[in-house]
């Protein structure tokens, strides 16, 4: 993975983090649904684990421009990506859906999808074809039938083959919940375009046809919503009750009309105000400003971060250390397997034993790095991080 500098200055202070801070990289389920009782208050039927690695868009996001073959291993955004995902120890993977206009909900990030034609790049918005259409993009399920061929646009302009080690059709949000392991939740990020105005009326419309695919097939599964879109968190809050609700914020690191997208202090305020149930923030904000964790927490919000600073070891190991609850990864079996090697195993002990409670109390877990080496490590590798 390329990598870009980062100033020293963004790189928090640890010194305050108590050196045995626990972290228990595992699989216990959590927001299996949730339940209010007349004060309105959130009471979880899942515990939270202690820390969560979440897969983005499965087994990571596909950056066509990247000289880093992992980043394009797997086609993300499918059926083959999330169960690769699922075979390492995550509760979630997080994907983004459309709605088409047949009001299909779909799995898939841009906007804009992009093909050939006779040498030409065309590109049709995502959500003004139907789904027939839209599976006509990409490799076939149906043996013999050949797909348009796929190309993406970055956010520079440039425009690229979207070609993959492991490439697989594109799917539904139907097909993610009868084909992807029924142990592994969904983060499903409520996907609109930043660029336009959309109506109450209009994104109500795209959640109702959401939540019919998710009332009908999500069963038991842990789910957790997301949203860029102030206004579709607020929506998807009031149109049900059984799942918790995320505002998604880059924390500052652009600016938008909307101001209440602007800032972390600015999404406590959308939370708040929407009874939503936490924040999935761009990491580098959190970097920045290590502080706004406590008044996250303070306000009884959970926090999750984005952001391919996420794939450093490190810097996931850090969030933990300053109270953030999950992360999500581009590299989920090189972040797994980090994590897990920063916890000391556990001594053996005789099960039948007078002293199984007290050993069970001490079967925690301690960083191998002291807060004062890992400052001087995140102060050591900031130079480097994400190049993009």
């Amino acid at each position: 993975m390329a990598l870009k500098a980062v100033h020293v200055s963004d790189v928090p202070n640890l010194d305050q983090v108590p050196e045995n801070s626990p972290l228990a990289l595992c699989s216990t389920r959590f927001f299996k649904g949730v339940n209010y009782d007349g004060d309105d208050e959130v009471k979880f039927g899942y515990n939270l684990p202690k820390f969560m690695v979440i897969g983005h868009r499965g087994s990571g996001m596909n950056i066509l421009q990247s000289c880093d073959p992992r980043m394009k291993s797997i086609q993300e955004n499918s059926i083959l990506s999330f169960n690769a995902a699922s075979k390492f120890p995550i509760d979630f993977i997080e994907f983004d859906v459309q709605v088409t206009k047949d009001e299909c909900p779909v799995i898939f990030h841009d906007n804009f999808i992009l093909t050939e034609d006779e040498g030409v790049i065309v590109e049709r918005r995502v959500t003004d074809l139907t789904l027939a259409e839209f599976l006509c993009y990409g490799p076939q399920k149906e043996p013999g039938n050949v797909g348009k061929n796929l190309f993406r646009k970055t956010k520079d302009g440039r425009i690229f083959e979207w070609r993959v080690q492991n490439d697989d059709p594109l799917c539904t949000l139907q097909e993610a919940f009868k084909k992807v392991e029924h142990s592994i939740g969904f983060n499903i990020e409520l996907k609109f375009d930043d660029h336009m105005v959309y109506t109450e009326e209009e994104v109500t419309h795209v959640l109702q046809a959401i939540m019919k695919v998710v009332n009908e097939y999500a069963n038991d599964r842990p789910i957790i919503f997301s949203s860029f879109q102030p206004d579709a968190a607020q929506l998807i809050r009031n149109l049900q009750n059984t799942y918790p609700v995320f505002f998604l914020t880059n924390g500052g690191s652009e600016i938008y009309m909307d101001t209440r997208r602007n800032s972390l202090e600015e999404a406590i305020r959308v939370c708040l105000t929407g009874s939503l149930q936490g924040i999935v923030s761009e990491v580098r904000a959190i970097i920045r400003n290590p502080g706004v964790v406590t008044r996250i927490k303070e306000s009884k919000l959970c926090l999750i971060t984005y952001g391919q600073l996420n794939n450093v070891p490190e810097v996931a190991w850090m969030q933990h250390l300053v109270g953030v609850e999950g992360v999500i990864v581009d590299l989920v079996k090189e972040i797994t397997e980090a994590i897990s090697d920063y916890i000391k195993p556990a001594k053996d002990y005789d099960e039948d034993s007078l002293f199984v409670e007290e050993a069970e109390k001490q079967v925690t877990t301690k960083p191998r790095f002291t807060q004062h080496e890992l400052s001087l490590l995140l102060l050591k590798i900031s130079p480097e991080l994400i190049q993009s």
